[in-house]
């Protein structure tokens, strides 16, 4: 127990120090709260991120807060992870490749009673991590051009506190609270003819959301699953500065110097997810999942593109033996899965769609329900056309699950 606390101390050090950083350096990131990130705790990344109908039995399900209601008792689960991202930029006349580390969550879950666990989690929400370089926009209404140069950082974090209780052996239902809060900074500057105008604005963003959940087990090897978030306000602020420049009569004005003022609230759609999970005899488990975003309620819009309806589709295959459970090789979990985004962006009257394949593998530590699990993603995001880019992305994400037995009186001295 005491190499276990040490191993826990050691990575809650190494992911506070890691999470200031900029997680994402996608282009797309430029609109809105940024690109918004998913954060799957356990095997859940190599399964194409599916499993709103997995139970909490061995791992910590961040789809789900009702699958803490079939948590073991006296377990306490631990699970921290992250990824490496290697990503090029192409577009119709040039291509760029960047990496990228990235922090993905810290979480840790206990039961409270025989049919009731509660689970806290920090992971990031968005990130804006972006670098465009003389991007030419038209200007409304007006034949003529003007081009954008801009940068930017930050995103939001995601702090979950999540409760279940289950009634009876089969049903579970689930409240999770996402307390929502975050900075982003971002330099932008617009050239028109002989004209140069900077914007350097920093804005926070903090606000809440429910989420509710349920699971019912069919049988033992059949579960449904169903996970749905309400629609909320993030509430925003900004700090601005605006200078102006012209060319011609070199002379420049400061139209503002870190000016305070309330900005548009960002709003956050009504969003749901089904799916299930069944188990088939030769250890075959099949998941599957839809989920369902309303951007289009929020009414609201970007400068650069509009919002969209937002679909998303998962499935995955995990196989694990059971002839001989000595056996190390027999305990290792084989993972795919398959997952294709519709986005809720459109930008040039072109969705910006996002499709990735996955593989993976969970490898127990010791005789216990600890695992580490690695996986691997590759995906393409947006399409090459005027004015967009294409990302093509190889990732690697690294989870840890811990699992300990704890409130348990010692029988023998």
């Amino acid at each position: 127990m005491k190499n276990t606390i040490k191993i826990i101390s050691f990575l809650i050090l190494v992911s506070f120090s890691t999470y200031g950083q900029s997680l994402s350096s996608s282009p797309y990131s430029i609109f809105g709260l940024g690109s918004l990130y998913e954060s799957d705790f356990g095997s859940i990344p190599s399964i194409g991120s599916s499993g709103v109908a997995l139970p909490s039995s061995r791992f910590i399900n961040n789809l789900n807060p009702a699958s803490l209601g079939f948590m073991n008792q006296n377990h306490f689960i631990f699970d921290v992870g992250g990824s490496a991202i290697q990503t090029s930029y192409q577009n119709l006349s040039k291509k760029e490749n960047r990496n990228n580390i990235q922090f993905s969550h810290i979480a840790f879950a206990f039961p409270l009673t025989a049919k009731s666990a509660v689970s806290f989690a920090l992971k990031p929400y968005s990130s804006a991590g972006f670098k465009i370089s003389d991007y030419k926009l038209p200007i409304q209404d007006s034949n003529e051009e003007y081009t954008l140069s801009a940068t930017g950082t930050g995103g939001l974090n995601n702090f979950d506190i999540s409760y279940a209780h289950r009634i009876g052996k089969k049903l579970s239902l689930g409240l999770s609270t996402s307390i929502l809060f975050g900075t982003t900074k971002d330099s932008r500057e617009y050239v028109i003819a002989n004209s140069v105008t900077t914007i350097d604005k920093e804005s926070v963003y903090n606000g809440a959301r429910l989420n509710l959940g349920t699971q019912f087990k069919v049988d033992s090897t059949f579960t449904i699953g169903a996970n749905f978030k309400s629609p909320s306000r993030v509430n925003a602020s900004k700090v601005q500065s605006v200078i102006t420049y012209n060319a011609e009569l070199e002379a420049s004005n400061t139209v503002e110097s870190n000016a305070k003022s309330d900005t548009d609230d960002y709003y956050l759609p009504f969003e749901f997810t089904t799916g299930f999970s069944k188990q088939f005899r030769n250890n075959l488990s099949l998941t599957m999942d839809y989920e369902k975003a309303f951007w289009v309620d929020t009414n609201q819009a970007d400068l650069y593109g509009n919002y969209l309806n937002q679909e998303k589709f998962k499935m995955g295959l995990s196989y694990k033996k059971s002839k001989n459970i000595r056996s190390y090789f027999d305990r290792i979990q084989f993972s795919a899965g398959l997952n294709y985004d519709t986005g809720f962006l459109e930008v040039d009257n072109k969705r910006i769609e996002n499709k990735a394949i996955s593989l993976g593998l969970s490898l127990p530590i010791e005789n216990t329900f600890s695992a580490l699990n690695i996986s691997y993603s590759y995906g393409q995001k947006g399409r090459i056309s005027n004015g967009l880019i294409k990302e093509n992305y190889h990732k690697i994400s690294v989870n840890l699950s811990l699992d300990g037995i704890w409130f348990v009186k010692r029988k023998i001295n």
